[in-house]
């Protein structure tokens, strides 16, 4: 979605190239999950109402406005809800409008245009440490039950690309690193979004890995690899939640516009995964009618494009061009069974209160799963609520948690409790402002321990925090890594000086907490002098309660990290940010004079995160699934049983004396080809202290098999399981004998 600098969405809005391409009419077999009834109803209905339209109407499902009265000449229809898109419906048919909102992260506020405010959800990284499908899918219900009750009947969410950078500035939107993890939480939150008969979008497809010059860099990758890594997790999300649309990205990947890729539109997602729905194009990532041949079928905020290419351009191409025609009424197709098979025009949305209290509970849950504690020294944590004095240290603590800005952008009811300018220009600068929400940890500190002097310092001057922190029974230091749509983060440093706070307080205070967050991994040089750290991402609306809850016990931390720490940005396939320090102007002159932005993701190909770590035996800061508790938990031989569905399965034991919930992670680590490190699956218990669970843990085939020109293959032979606490501490290999398998 834009950025918030108004000029530069109208600019970058025109710097896709064409591409042209094969058009793919294979009839879509992969049955998308039905709403308002079965899928079989939905295509023919599809089929029956194409056939009845006009030529005049072969046009209005294909094209969408950016719906907001910011651009002049553009007039909003009135059966609109201000918010990302409006596409017209067709009465006479009984085809609704779609009206489409951003929601990765809770319905968004869209610069305060609707003076409403929707339930701020975690970020996806803090729901991706969650490891709880159950957990996202009734996120994902939560926040599409309040854009019914807005009025909106589309989410453009959620977001599963894979972190191959943590500086990307949409880092906190992405559920981690791995492809398993991240298509599985993807498809529950899908599940979740359309069970209310509201559509869901899963984006950015494919390989949108960074945001400094998005609509002009060019992911360069192999096939097999891509097939393996970030293309499996959408695969895994559309096969498991069936979303009514998919998102095409800004980015090129292998020479091509996202948008207009015949090999990812027609030949990867409708041929090869037979994807039944429809292609939606990100707003201003439009540049020719031709994205229509490409396997693009709408055309969203249209008139922030150079032409609105998939109205009338498109109605001559089909008139004159047999190709477009049959093209135009498969497009049209694809739209309309999405709707009807989500049951969009059967359940329509209808404005009404929001139980505030109750959704809120749910953006609780999924704060108090997410925090994942990284070092507790000396049983530091959890705090006694007896503890007579705390120093709460900077962070904006006394005001709220921080989220991350741009198009996902939430304010709760009553808007945000902090606010920050950061800079930039026209009609849309405050869209990314930095926000401050929800409940303020200090008051909540201050609930759990009402015995203890509890006092805050902003943490503007280091040695003012120091001399409050050595005379404090214990320091808590928030440090903030803000994050936005649009723009990368430099390096993994904590920004304004933080990193010069923490040493000093913990050089003060050896009970020095840091509670982090950040919208995905960080450096930590002072990490060695802290008693304990806590990542709480970016918390959402109970973010604080949550945070407060895990200090003292009141939770017990069960949160896995979804991604990998690195201890350096040299330890990264690519340590120098790619095109670092350049601006949408200077992308556009290169592109204009022919010149491409390449980014070589083969330096890792499928090895993304704790994969290229293991092959370059490289010791991370954090690993990927690592978390502690404040019980501990013994894990029994795992069992693996082979054949069509292989399933491991092992018991938990509770052998401490809180309750708690672990992530029982299983890895793949060797096949007849050799070592390796993949997750093969995972499951969360909860165990009661002395208590036993037993997890069974299906294998998915995908992620045992290798690529090989577009077909997966598993040659016949021994194959290596291991259950880890993270992706570096694992168990025992256990190994079995599966059969040669090969399949598409």
């Amino acid at each position: 979605m834009p950025r918030g600098d108004l000029g530069s969405i109208l600019l970058a809005g025109g710097l896709a190239l064409c591409a042209g391409a094969a058009v793919a009419q294979q009839r879509p077999a992969t049955p998308l999950r039905a709403g308002a009834g079965d899928a079989a109803s939905a295509d023919v209905r599809a089929d029956e109402i194409e056939r009845r339209m006009r030529p005049e109407e072969r046009t209005v499902l294909t094209h969408g406005l950016w719906a907001i009265p910011l651009i002049p000449k553009i007039r909003i229809p009135s059966d609109a809800v201000l918010g990302a898109g409006y596409i017209a419906g067709i009465p006479r048919l009984g085809v609704p409008a779609l009206r489409e909102t951003d929601a990765s992260l809770g319905v968004s506020y869209i610069a305060n245009l609707r003076n409403d405010g929707a339930t701020a959800m975690p970020s996806a990284t803090a729901m991706g440490s969650t490891w709880n499908l159950d957990l996202i899918r009734r996120g994902g219900a939560l926040i599409a039950s309040e854009a019914r009750a807005k009025g909106f009947n589309v989410l453009l969410g959620g977001g599963i690309n894979l972190m191959r950078d943590p500086r990307n500035g949409r880092t906190f939107e992405y559920f981690g690193e791995d492809p398993l993890h991240s298509g599985l939480l993807g498809g529950a939150a899908i599940e979740g979004t359309q069970s209310q008969h509201v559509m869901s979008t899963v984006k950015h497809f494919a390989l949108n890995a960074q945001e400094t010059g998005r609509h002009a860099v060019d992911g360069r990758i192999a096939d097999d690899a891509f097939r393996m890594s970030d293309l499996l997790a959408f695969e895994l999300a559309i096969e498991r939640g069936q979303p009514g649309s998919v998102m095409c990205a800004y980015n090129r990947v292998n020479g091509a516009p996202a948008c207009g890729s015949d090999y990812l539109l027609n030949r990867v997602l409708k041929a090869d995964w037979r994807y039944s729905g429809f292609v939606m194009s990100d707003w201003g990532a439009v540049d020719a009618v031709e994205f229509a041949l490409a396997g693009l079928d709408q055309q969203s905020g249209a008139q922030i494009d150079k032409q609105i290419f998939f109205a009338k351009p498109l109605a001559d191409a089909a008139a004159r061009d047999p190709a477009y025609a049959t093209r135009l009424a498969d497009m049209n197709r694809r739209i309309l069974r999405s709707i009807f098979a989500v049951g969009l025009d059967a359940y329509p949305p209808v404005k009404a209160p929001i139980d505030f209290a109750v959704n809120g509970a749910v953006a609780r849950a999924v704060a108090d799963q997410g925090i994942v504690l990284l070092r507790n020294r000396g049983g530091l944590l959890p705090l006694s609520k007896d503890v007579r004095s705390i120093v709460v240290i900077g962070g904006y603590a006394d005001a709220g948690v921080l989220s991350g800005g741009g198009s996902t952008q939430v304010q709760p009811e009553g808007g945000p409790s902090v606010s920050l300018p950061m800079g930039g220009e026209g009609l849309l600068a405050k869209y990314n402002n930095q926000t401050y929400h929800g409940t303020a940890p200090l008051a909540a500190i201050r609930a759990l321990a009402p015995k203890a002097k509890v006092t805050f310092v902003d943490g503007r001057y280091p040695a003012e925090a120091a001399a409050q922190a050595k005379a404090a029974d214990v320091a808590i230091v928030f440090a903030t890594q803000w994050m936005a749509e649009g723009s990368d983060v430099p390096d993994l440093s904590l920004p304004g000086g933080q990193d010069t706070l923490i040493a000093a307080v913990a050089a003060a205070n050896p009970k020095s907490i840091v509670v982090l967050e950040t919208g995905g991994p960080v450096l930590m040089p002072w990490l060695d002098r802290t008693g304990a750290v806590l990542e709480a991402w970016y918390g959402g609306v109970r973010g604080g309660d949550a945070i407060a809850a895990t200090l003292f016990g009141d939770v017990n931390p069960s949160g896995r990290l979804p991604v990998t720490f690195p201890a350096a940005v040299d330890q990264l396939p690519r340590p120098a940010l790619p095109y670092a320090g350049m601006i949408d102007r200077e992308f556009a002159a290169g592109l204009a004079a022919g010149k491409s932005y390449p980014i070589d993701y083969d330096i890792e190909g499928a090895d993304v995160g704790y994969r290229w770590f293991a092959r370059k035996s490289l010791t991370p800061l954090f690993p990927f699934g690592f978390g502690l508790s404040y019980t501990r938990f013994d894990h029994g031989p795992v069992r693996i049983a082979g054949g069509a569905q292989p399933r491991a399965s092992v018991t938990v034991r509770n052998a401490g004396a809180r309750a708690g919930s672990e992530v029982v992670q299983l890895y793949l680590v060797s096949t007849p080809a050799g070592a390796t490190r993949r997750l093969a699956g995972f499951a969360k218990l909860a165990v009661e202290p002395g208590a036993t669970a037993t997890a069974t843990i299906p294998i998915e085939p995908r992620v045992v098999a290798q690529s090989r020109d577009g077909r997966w293959t598993m040659p016949a032979g021994r194959y290596g399981f291991a259950l880890g606490r993270s992706a570096t501490d694992l168990g025992p290999t256990v190994t079995i004998t599966l059969p040669a398998r090969q399949w598409r």
